[in-house]
């Protein structure tokens, strides 16, 4: 069965709320930036992935690995568009709402950041210091919020094609 965004169970997300939870996720040190994400998306949109989905995120904090690369907070948000959006069979034309709805979240961060790249976005911060977790939970908060956004707008238009609509 494949997870869908349910609006029976809960009213609509908050946004807010949602940025709100997976920055807490991250200040406690519970999860890091693309985990918080996941785990918050799923949850707060009764996805029901099981709990084992963090796991998939959890090699992406630190810019992957460690490594400076993309952005984590990016690369969760990612990942919780293609659990709404993404496909599961090989032929499954969604694959290109989910590229389109991932290039807008990644768009949109650059446009606030100018760039995804996890080294520049910490520049300066010595790495696990108050003034870098506090960097990295406002990216996370930022980046939960707006695939929040990104997934009720989607989620609420009408389909594009009978029987297709995941909302």
């Amino acid at each position: 069965m494949e997870p869908s965004v349910s609006r029976k169970q809960k009213p609509e997300p908050d946004p807010r709320h949602i940025r709100e939870l997976a920055e807490e996720y991250y200040r406690s040190g519970q999860y890091y930036c693309s985990e918080a994400i996941v785990k918050t998306i799923n949850e707060e949109f009764g996805l029901g992935y099981p709990d084992d989905v963090i796991r998939c995120a959890s090699g992406f904090p630190i810019g992957i690995g460690g490594a400076g690369c993309s952005c984590g907070a990016v690369t969760g948000g990612v990942m919780a568009i293609g659990m709404v959006f993404g496909r599961k069979d090989p032929r499954d034309p969604s694959i290109e709402r989910c590229l389109e709805l991932s290039r807008e979240l990644h768009d949109r961060f650059t446009e606030w950041h100018r760039c995804t790249c996890c080294r520049s976005l910490i520049r300066g911060l010595i790495l696990k210091s108050p003034e870098h977790l506090q960097k990295c939970v406002v990216l996370t908060g930022e980046v939960a919020e707006e695939t929040a956004k990104i997934i009720i707008r989607e989620t609420n238009k009408p389909s594009d094609t009978p029987g297709q609509q995941r909302g």
